[in-house]
């Protein structure tokens, strides 16, 4: 054919850094990968039972388009228990494929062509072109180091145009590991009621938070009725290949997501729900247990790598940190291909994340802390020979 058969938004999405990065070390043997985006813990064993018993009980069709009622109610009095905030099961909760549906829904819903969104970055690599792919324009607004990677609301206040329809938040934030502060939350809170905007907030991390407060943007003064908030159970459960995640909103809001959500999945996944709500029935301590064993492994990577000369933010939440590598005289691609190619540790170079992200890296703590504190030495080997 002459002509081009994939549409331009397509065509023109930038392939994943993260994804280009790993390609090259699947063709290496023996690398220590920090930059993977998952527990490396297994579903604890009860959730994984609950969905074991669900497909011998017959339970193999398709649920609700909104997802089984019981799991929206055992959600609900979760997200009312941790945050005080309300959703009615029956019409402002939805069962996604994971959060990733959930971003494809609520930007397919709520955005004309050009409509504007304001990420600050640096962010998960996913949500800029999530919003390209619905018609709608990202607006990258940079975080910095100085500010411990807090979103700016001058800065953001400064993006925002005739064009704007949402600002989109990230916390605890992937890649960075920063937790926004009740303050800053605020101060975007009163830009969103200022301006007439939506929120879109992804908090599928808010269960792994260190020694800070995860503050549920919908449950700040106002904002239940602007804010799309996204959660799920990949993170905080293990689930990750499970994929189910959640949508939460106001009702006309959620009937919107919910009209596309039945032309393109029906419903999320069933066993995967039953094994959702097991989750939010005894999941409790196996959380605890995971957050404790990552918060030793988070003090242990922000130290070393301070002490090996690569300035870090201490990271509050998630699972990840993003050392500075620039100060070693390399750019970020550079740094991370070279620590791949001599020592065999594979992180993600901070420019997948966003402009802002030029100079930094991605280094992730969802490994054991035998294989960190290897990755770590070969990471001194390196700096000693290179910087």
């Amino acid at each position: 054919m002459t002509k081009s058969v994939l549409n331009a938004r397509v065509t023109h999405l930038k392939p994943s850094g993260i994804r280009k990065f790993f390609d090259i070390a699947a063709t290496m043997s023996e690398v220590i990968s920090l930059g993977i985006g998952e527990p490396d813990f297994a579903t604890p064993a009860p959730i994984v039972e609950a969905g074991i018993a669900s497909l011998r009980r017959g339970d193999t069709h398709y649920t609700s388009n909104h997802g089984i009622l019981e799991l929206r109610q055992a959600l609900a009095r979760h997200l009312q228990l941790l945050y005080d905030v309300h959703y009615n099961p029956a019409n402002e909760l939805l069962m996604t494929v994971g959060v990733s549906e959930a971003l494809y829904l609520a930007f397919t819903a709520i955005l004309d062509p050009g409509d504007e969104v304001i990420i600050p970055t640096p962010c998960f690599v996913s949500y800029q072109a999530e919003v390209l792919l619905a018609g709608g324009v990202p607006v990258e607004v940079p975080t910095f180091f100085d500010d411990r990677f807090q979103p700016r609301a001058d800065l953001i206040e400064q993006a925002i145009t005739p064009r704007t329809k949402a600002i989109f938040l990230g916390s605890p934030c992937n890649p960075t590991g920063a937790v926004a502060s009740r303050e800053t939350l605020l101060s975007i809170a009163a830009l969103a009621e200022r301006y007439d905007l939506m929120v879109v907030s992804d908090e599928i991390y808010d269960r792994l938070v260190y020694g800070v407060e995860h503050v549920c943007f919908a449950s700040l003064p106002g904002m239940w009725q602007r804010t799309i908030l996204m959660g799920g159970f990949s993170k905080a459960y293990a689930m990750t290949g499970w994929r189910i995640g959640y949508v939460a909103g106001p009702a006309e809001i959620i009937s919107g997501l919910v009209r596309i959500h039945q032309y393109t999945v029906m419903s999320a996944p069933t066993v995967s729900q039953y094994a959702a709500l097991e989750a939010l029935r005894v999941g409790e301590p196996f959380v605890q247990e995971m957050l404790q064993e990552y918060d030793r492994r988070r003090r242990l990577v922000f130290t070393r790598l301070n002490e090996l000369g690569l300035p870090t933010v201490e990271p509050q939440g998630a699972f990840y940190a993003f050392p500075r590598v620039m100060d070693c005289g390399m750019d970020d691609e550079t740094f991370c291909n070279r620590l791949l190619a001599e020592e065999h540790v594979a992180i993600v170079p901070g420019s997948s994340f966003g402009d802002a992200g030029a100079g930094f890296a991605r280094v992730s703590y969802a490994a054991s802390y035998s294989q960190l504190e290897m990755a770590l030495e070969k990471i001194g080997h390196f700096l000693k020979n290179n910087c």
